[in-house]
């Protein structure tokens, strides 16, 4: 295997000759040997953006530093980053400096080393040049909003949509069914199942608002605060110049942050974003126990809805189906959940002018954007496209039901209805058994009264 020499502030390093990276990269490499999460390809691709960015933005405000020669070059590799082309020389774990420090210096190292082979020559320094203007406290940052601004819209939002949309066909297909409605797990008055499902699909629908309003303190970017806040080293207007670019390049309304110093230390726009995602989570865990629940049985549960039969159930029993995408979904809120309170821990640790915990908070951040959109996907798309009501089973369990009393309140009050309760359980017998029997109605005044299907 053959290497080439690298070299930083500390000395020189030795590299394979077939990777781009450069020394601080191959240290970083070689210093955090922890676990298997590598940094997300999201933050590649936003870092590749800031990169061209920034580059762009320089020639505008210090173009004797950035020639045209070196924007040409960057814009070549950063572009390249963007596309995901340059891919496997981004090695790093999340687990290394709380700052991104490494990862910044890798998406410089990269770019550079790949003009300066197209070159031929030295024309780019990862730091001088593909820096420029910028410290990892501030790209870093910038890269979190951007990357999950962008999923949280591009990965996120569609699967939402598809499944609200799968909700809102299965409302209007059972808008007439009528079904018992069940409150503390037990029997309670009717409903439709269009009803039922309605509240469904409002819980997403509120959860997408909340999602897209809090995603919008995202659109703030660090870009320009450098080290500490104060912009040194950045030429006046950079941060709302690279912000400009960056809007320029992916068609969402970044802006410069008004205080940097706020940008670098806080991550409370993360976390607030995030617990929307965490609400998402919360009302999918609802919906998926509640379709689980009504597909229950098929003989021996409640079995008012059928849902598709994708694979075999079991390893011992013979035909066994289970509800295996509501599963999936239910484990995917349980992580996401968990998530939050890693981001939210991750979002306290700001000390002084920087927070350092930011790899372990934007990656928990993307993990379940990732979770959501794909669990939500494969739930609407081989579950709820698939939902049929079980018209009979609804019917019947409606008949069975005791507190479709609660409409006879009204003629015969609230203590008889509830003896008549108790003396049709007891006894086994029905509601107009018992309601004749203690002499409160007739069969016919009984017959006149009792409409379920007007409860609901």
């Amino acid at each position: 295997m053959e290497f080439r020499k690298e070299h930083d502030s500390l000395g020189d390093v030795f590299v394979k000759a077939d990777r781009l990276w450069g020394a601080v990269t191959q240290r970083s490499l070689d210093n955090f040997k922890i676990g298997e999460e590598k940094m997300p390809s999201e933050i590649i691709r936003s870092f590749g953006i800031i990169k061209l960015a920034a580059a762009r933005a320089n020639r505008r405000l210090a173009p004797a530093r950035m020639t045209e020669e070196k924007l040409h070059a960057i814009e070549k590799g950063a572009t390249e980053v963007i596309n995901g082309e340059l891919d496997a020389h981004f090695p790093l774990p999340v687990w290394q400096t709380g700052s991104g420090t490494q990862s910044n210096m890798n998406a410089n190292e990269v770019i550079a080393n790949r003009a300066n082979l197209t070159a031929g020559k030295p024309l780019l320094h990862p730091n001088d040049d593909v820096n420029m203007s910028q410290s990892s406290n501030d790209t870093f940052p910038a890269a979190m909003h951007i990357s999950a601004y962008l999923a949280t819209h591009n990965r996120l939002l569609p699967s939402l949509d598809g499944l609200i949309s799968a909700l809102v066909r299965l409302e209007e297909e059972n808008r007439e069914v009528i079904k018992c409605g069940r409150t503390h797990l037990q029997d309670a008055t009717p409903l439709t199942f269009g009803q039922e499902i309605s509240g469904w699909r409002a819980s997403l629908e509120k959860c997408r608002k909340m999602i897209v309003s809090s995603a919008e303190c995202l659109l703030g970017l660090a870009l320009g605060a450098t080290a500490v806040g104060t912009g040194l080293n950045a030429p006046e207007g950079f941060g709302v110049e690279v912000a400009r670019e960056i809007s320029h390049i992916t068609g969402h309304p970044f802006v410069s942050e008004e205080n940097k110093f706020h940008a670098l230390t806080s991550k409370d726009e993360l976390a607030f974003a995030h617990g929307a995602l965490k609400a998402l989570a919360a009302d999918l865990m609802k919906i998926a126990n509640d379709v689980r629940h009504l597909a229950s049985g098929p003989r021996l549960g409640l079995g008012e809805i059928r849902i598709p039969e994708n694979e075999p159930g079991s390893s011992i029993m013979p035909g066994k189906v289970n509800p295996t995408q509501c599963e999936a979904l239910t484990m995917v809120a349980v992580q996401v959940m968990a998530n939050d309170v890693a981001v939210s821990l991750a979002a306290s640790q700001g000390n002084f002018e920087l927070n350092v915990f930011m790899p372990v908070c934007i990656y928990n951040y993307l993990q379940s954007v990732r979770l959501l959109g794909d669990a939500m996907r494969s739930f609407t798309d081989n579950c709820v496209s698939g939902i049929k009501a079980n018209k009979e089973k609804m019917a019947e369990n409606l008949s069975l039901s005791l507190m479709t009393v609660t409409g006879l309140t009204p003629i015969i009050g609230y203590e008889n209805a509830a003896r008549v309760v108790h003396k049709a359980h007891d006894e086994g017998i029905t509601l107009r058994a018992a309601c004749v029997s203690l002499g409160y109605l007739t069969e016919e005044q009984f017959d006149e009264s009792f409409h379920p299907e007007k409860m609901v």
